[in-house]
């Protein structure tokens, strides 16, 4: 067993009340006087995994990791339609985040996340920096209208027009989002079950995951794959809701904080314009753009790893 995986069989785990009826999965590991170490997962409504913090040292690091609302093994769970979404939004999010932080005793962290989850840590930088000793995202989206069209209207469709023709089908082409929540929140099982395993069909399209992959089969899990999708759409609709003025005006007062992105150039699903206007407007920020990388950045184990070690020795 490796000293991750012992690490990992060590963890402490529970649910914290963050209000609105809603509980959120947590655990912690690694060392217990280590540097606090946020990892964010992405989605939005995807949940955690080992393999996320995979890559980092648990001898130096105390781990934490939670399941963002309705999705996981957070509940209530988006799975079941009669759950509402309501109030499942990124400042109740962020303000989850925070809530978890003051109850495991954390001063401040440095704060980890990737595609969604960079979206999310960066929303809790800008309403939390003094919290934030450090932050690391990957494969960089902000859920801008632009983003959000690139990949529901038009970008990513003329290079994937085979997975965009299953994804779009007969619908609206022209309201694709609303067309797939109004079958996702509808009152019939069949539908939703398929508008949901097509949704992240076209999700592992952009990822460009192979059928028969870990991932692949987890978003083919009919639970997975419905609170997936409701949740997905949902952030999809509001833009995330992110005011999008607001956090750029933020982005340059956020200088003090040591930043690494991590971006690869052949990303379908948040392609790198956007890792290079947040590099750009945060003084002193490590941009790593990698060529022959994708969305899931499949081979930057040892660069994050050098990246924490980093951030560990600012730190002692």
């Amino acid at each position: 067993m490796t000293t991750f995986d012992a690490a990992w069989a060590a963890r402490r785990e529970g649910h914290l009340d963050v209000g609105d009826g809603q509980r959120i999965w947590w655990c912690e590991f690694g060392a217990a006087d280590g540097i606090p170490l946020l990892v964010v997962h992405g989605g939005p409504g995807g949940g955690s995994v080992p393999a996320m913090a995979a890559p980092y040292d648990p001898d130096v690091f105390r781990i934490v990791m939670f399941d963002q609302r309705g999705c996981g093994r957070s509940v209530p769970h988006a799975s079941d339609p009669g759950v509402s979404l309501a109030t499942n939004t990124t400042p109740a999010l962020v303000s989850d985040m925070e809530h978890l932080r003051e109850d495991r005793g954390i001063f401040d962290w440095i704060v980890s996340g990737g595609s969604w989850g960079a979206t999310l840590a960066l929303a809790y930088t800008c309403r939390h920096p003094h919290r934030v000793r450090a932050i690391l995202l990957r494969s960089i989206t902000t859920y801008s209208s632009a983003e959000l069209r690139w990949v529901y209207v038009a970008g990513a469709n003329h290079l994937l027009p085979e997975a965009w023709d299953s994804f779009a089908g007969m619908r609206d082409r022209a309201n694709l989002i609303e067309r797939y929540r109004h079958d996702l929140e509808g009152t019939d099982d069949r539908r939703r079950a398929e508008a949901a395993l097509e949704w992240c069909r076209w999700e592992l399209a952009g990822m460009r995951a192979a059928q028969g992959s870990e991932v692949y089969s987890l978003f083919m899990q009919p639970r997975f794959s419905v609170a997936f999708s409701r949740i997905s759409a949902h952030y999809a609709a509001h833009q995330g809701f992110i005011d999008h003025d607001d956090l750029w005006a933020q982005v340059p007062t956020l200088s003090d904080i040591p930043a690494t992105f991590i971006q690869g150039r052949f990303d379908l699903c948040t392609p790198p314009v956007t890792a290079w206007r947040l590099h750009r407007a945060w003084s002193g920020s490590t941009l790593h753009l990698l060529e022959d990388e994708g969305h899931r950045l499949s081979d930057v184990a040892n660069l994050l790893r050098a990246t924490l070690q980093r951030y560990a020795s600012m730190t002692e």
